[in-house]
């Protein structure tokens, strides 16, 4: 994260204007991506269809950045995949939770989302409410956002959602700063203490994620594609993120749509 301390008033306002207009682009983008998924399609289609739309749209796919190759242009985590999920060749069927985690680069600084959906609408009650109480574990802790607040505020307020949900609180997998890099501190986890951590201050820009699962938390990478988080007793993972950026009097959430 760009240390706001030492950085001048232009720059600062550089860099949110760039945000705000490269979240925009973002929470459209996702908007239409979930108007677009249908069962059917394959990982790997709805994974060149978002490449096409992030150049469209003026904008860079982060992914291509990262130093590790990452086979694609967006996560797409399907079932019992909780994050990182590789694009794949497999279709999607109606009824299966698939989250899609996507990082654009616009005017030099990234901007990240996520959002869990049944694919065709339709599902298991329990994922359905999975999703509803984890999208909701999201807004209670973009609430704790102000100058002077601390980083175990938003853990704990998603955590205590989470938990009254019955939901699995994933620990090993955290939100983060992000500005002209993808991943900056501070480290923002989904569980925490009120008043402990990092003290935000106005100007940062930060990503809140949760991330929670129908039963145990613990997960592993797959050893095939190297990327897509599992959980280790193959229930169903779910994740949701804003880019938030703190302002003089709160909080703003850059990545939302028109």
């Amino acid at each position: 994260m760009l240390n706001i301390n030492n950085t001048s008033p232009e720059k600062l306002e550089e860099k949110i204007t760039a945000m705000r207009e490269g979240g925009k682009i973002m929470g459209n983008l996702l908007r239409d991506l979930k108007e677009y998924v249908q069962p059917g399609m394959t990982g790997k289609e709805i994974d060149q269809w978002v490449r096409k739309e992030i150049v469209k749209r003026g904008a860079k796919v982060s992914y291509d950045m990262l130093e590790e190759e990452f086979p694609g242009s967006i996560c797409i985590s399907v079932n019992d995949e909780l994050v990182h999920g590789a694009p794949k060749d497999e279709p999607l069927e109606e009824g299966d939770k698939v989250s899609f985690d996507l990082v654009i680069f616009y005017k030099g600084y990234h901007t990240d989302s996520a959002f869990t959906m049944l694919v065709g609408g339709k599902g298991s009650p329990a994922v359905k409410k999975m999703i509803s109480v984890t999208e909701s574990s999201l807004y209670e802790g973009i609430e704790q956002v102000k100058p002077g607040a601390h980083i175990g505020d938003i853990g704990a307020a998603v955590e205590k959602v989470l938990r009254k949900g019955n939901l699995g609180v994933i620990e090993n997998y955290v939100g983060h700063g992000i500005d002209v890099s993808m991943h900056e501190a501070p480290e923002i986890p989904n569980y925490g203490k009120k008043g402990h951590g990092y003290k935000l201050v106005e100007g940062d820009t930060i990503c809140i994620e949760p991330m929670s699962c129908l039963g145990k938390p613990a997960n592993y990478v797959d050893k095939q594609d190297h990327w897509s988080v599992k959980m280790k007793d193959g229930s169903i993972g779910c994740h949701f993120e804003h880019t938030i950026l703190v302002t003089k009097d709160g909080y703003e959430i850059l990545t939302l749509p028109d």
